[in-house]
């Protein structure tokens, strides 16, 4: 089970349609796939999705800092090393993104070992999660069309609505939309990914206050420090601290600080290893936890599922694990399907997947 190898691979898969929000926006997966190798044969896979507008990785640097630095400090451990290898890789400040699917790649590569899944060596509450679809910016008629399409042909009763524009009547007024037009027992939730200031995040959850929202999400910037705890006063649902509550420090600070009331885990910037500290920070805290997106294609949903499974506290929320359906192609030999409005846990050992290496092939970058 010792680590000989590393692989960080780019690759590009244009999306169908590009996914807008207040921080960014996305045209195409440009993604490093991971692979660990063991003496033993085995390999282990996990995806790393740059996001440059909010934790500063791109690509090539993802690709580089795992090829030069990472790689070389956990080469020669075992897999059961786990916390020497979060050790080695925390000495690097920063890259959330990297140092997630370098730890991620690693679990696989164990469960494939002992022949057991990820879900079941984290924890094994369950072997599904229900599914929570992302919502870009667009008009209220062409939102309300993508919620219905994903509720009638995958059955999701939960969406997750993308706001921070200016004037703030352009997305209240699409909320109001989508709950006109979806009715009164589909979930909806917001995320500003911090596009508004605190008194504007304020009048729009004021004017949606009749809208039954479960959720508000990083409405605005985490660093305005008193505008946010003034904010979370107001608010009669839980704020979830995202972009602002990485590490188990973050969440520290944004819980006791006032700043945030729940936590949205992303295992492509945590790994299992730091979203496993994280779970049961916010468990020990009494904190309500979702399975966030980071715009994942399959392989990134399936560690997502494969971590949000394993507990209870994840489980007890959808997860977001659609917006792999808006990419053109994948790189998985078995797609994941959503039915029900659920997404189940791939069968078989670690993640339960397999890279189709002829894809692979066609949209790696660096040949």
């Amino acid at each position: 089970m010792k680590i000989v190898a590393v692989e960080a691979i780019p690759y590009t898969i244009a999306y169908r349609k590009p996914l807008r929000f207040a921080s960014g926006e996305i045209h195409a997966a440009t993604h490093v796939l991971v692979r660990v190798h063991t003496d033993d044969g085995v390999v282990g896979v996990a995806d790393a999705p740059p996001r440059p507008f909010t934790y500063g990785e791109t690509q090539r640097g993802v690709a580089a800092v795992i090829e030069d630095i990472f790689a070389p400090a956990v080469i020669g451990l075992t897999l059961l090393d786990r916390e020497a290898v979060h050790g080695r890789l925390s000495r690097t400040v920063g890259n959330p993104v990297a140092k997630a699917a370098v730890d991620m790649a690693i679990w696989d590569a164990l469960g494939r070992t002992l022949d057991t899944s990820v879900t079941e060596l984290l924890g094994g509450w369950s072997d599904r999660m229900r599914v929570s679809h992302m919502l870009g910016f667009d008009t209220p008629a062409a939102m309300v069309d993508e919620a219905r399409r994903m509720r009638g042909e995958y059955g999701i009763e939960t969406f997750k609505v993308k706001v921070g524009r200016r004037p703030v009547s352009l997305d209240t007024a699409v909320v109001r939309a989508l709950r006109e037009g979806l009715g009164d027992d589909v979930e909806l939730y917001v995320d500003g990914n911090r596009g508004w200031t605190a008194s504007e995040s304020a009048r729009a959850m004021a004017e949606m206050a009749d809208l039954n929202l479960s959720l508000a999400e990083e409405l605005c910037p985490a660093d305005d420090v008193l505008g946010r705890r003034w904010l979370v006063s107001q608010l009669s649902v839980p704020f979830v601290a995202d972009e602002s509550a990485v590490t188990p420090a973050e969440v520290t600070r944004e819980i006791l600080g006032g700043s945030a009331t729940a936590v949205s885990i992303k295992t492509s910037r945590s790994g299992f290893t730091g979203g496993r500290r994280t779970h049961h920070l916010c468990e020990g805290l009494g904190v309500e936890v979702v399975m966030g997106n980071q715009i994942d294609g399959q392989l990134g949903s399936a560690c997502t599922v494969a971590f949000g499974a394993a507990f209870d506290t994840t489980s007890r929320r959808a997860g977001e694990l659609s917006n792999f359906l808006d990419m053109s192609d994948d790189l998985l030999t078995e797609p994941l399907t959503i039915a029900g409005g659920e997404l189940q846990v791939p069968p078989g050992p670690g993640l339960g997947v397999q890279i189709d290496e002829d894809k692979l092939a066609h949209y790696r970058t660096d040949t």
